[in-house]
């Protein structure tokens, strides 16, 4: 499995707020529910569904 970065099209304020939560890679966010990651404040729906599709991508999925 290689480390992914954040996926660019997710915007600034979502990327903030996931590595200000301690997400820095695609990878950690497997497993996690898209209800913990819309309370992140600037992560939204868009958000959620680009980092669902970056994770099909490599076989992995949101919680």
């Amino acid at each position: 499995m290689s480390d992914s970065p954040l996926p660019r099209g997710i915007g600034a304020p979502a990327t903030r707020a996931l590595t200000a939560a301690g997400y820095r890679r695609l990878e950690q966010l497997a497993g996690v529910s898209e209800a913990e990651l819309l309370a992140l404040h600037g992560v939204g729906p868009k958000a959620i569904r680009l980092l669902g599709a970056a994770l099909a991508e490599q076989g992995l999925a949101l919680g």
